[in-house]
């Protein structure tokens, strides 16, 4: 197993400012609060990202600037995927790999592929991409459910090294936990489930959450991965409440929303998604402070 993909990786957003432009100081500042409380790497371009609304041109730029303010030492992901596999194949051939650790790619959204359908199109993936490939199975995003025996089909390819699952589902986490190679990485993908996930032998996270709260998910998971699930319990519980807050006007709405009320970036979104309303705004303060999370 990779052990730089182990423990909490952030699937960072993308803070604009009130004019819709790429806020490349706020990025700075939400990578270093992340770096600086214990988030092990760093995914840039996921979904919570919004990479739908953000121009080919802005993708390159934001990967570069990430590349350039986090330490080498620090693992990175870039999100590279899509429903039209010979446009992700493209897509790859013209991106420079350089510093990027993995890509973490999403089931094929919409087209509604069959299982085999989402075999072959992972398959030409990571037969063309020139770093290690995550799969992202999302069925509340992209329709479909990766089945377990898909999964791990795609763990015998020696490209596809991870799996990241936010299927909901604690008999498919375990029936794939129970079933995967042993150096095949399975990575949370639902905040809500984390500590679950580890006590049957999942190993970490890659977290929304903890764009706003890394200290708070960093602990929890890393006491889990250690055995002290009465410690991760505890925190897990912080969440349970505060999670469902975050998606209540669609991802990535709430967190942006608990990033402005830290300072650490504003919550401006780009069309179709709209910033929090104010009930959204006070409902998540009024959590915040439940939870000791101010």
């Amino acid at each position: 197993m990779n052990q730089q993909f182990s423990g909490v990786g952030t699937a960072l957003v993308t803070p604009f400012d009130p004019n819709g432009n790429v806020d490349y100081p706020a990025l700075k500042k939400l990578i270093d609060f992340n770096l600086e409380n214990g988030v092990n790497y760093l995914v840039v371009m996921g979904t919570t990202a919004e990479n739908a609304t953000v121009s080919a041109a802005e993708k390159t730029a934001i990967l570069a600037f990430v590349k350039q303010n986090k330490p080498a030492d620090v693992a990175l992901v870039y999100g590279l995927g899509g429903n039209n596999t010979f446009e992700v194949l493209q897509t790859i051939a013209e991106t420079d790999f350089t510093g990027v650790d993995a890509i973490l790619s999403v089931c094929p959204y919409y087209n509604k592929p069959s299982q085999a359908g989402i075999i072959a199109h992972f398959e030409a993936i990571a037969g063309a991409s020139p770093v290690p490939v995550i799969a992202y199975n999302v069925p509340g995003r992209t329709v479909v459910n990766m089945q377990p025996a898909t999964i791990l089909a795609l763990a015998a390819h020696p490209n596809i090294v991870g799996l990241k699952d936010a299927c909901s589902s604690l008999e498919h986490y375990m029936e794939v936990a129970k079933n995967a190679p042993k150096n095949f990485l399975l990575i949370a993908g639902d905040d809500n489930l984390v500590t679950p996930m580890i006590s049957i032998g999942w190993h970490g996270v890659i977290s929304v959450i903890s764009n706003a709260f890394p200290k708070e998910m960093a602990t929890m998971t890393h006491a889990a991965l250690q055995g002290d699930f009465k410690t991760a319990a505890q925190i897990q519980f912080s969440f349970l409440e505060f999670d469902t807050l975050l998606y209540a006007e669609s991802n990535p709405v709430g967190i942006k929303k608990c990033l402005e009320i830290k300072g650490i970036c504003g919550s401006d979104v780009r069309l179709p998604l709209i910033k929090a309303s104010d009930d959204l705004a006070q409902k998540l303060q009024n959590a915040m402070r439940t939870e000791g999370f101010l």
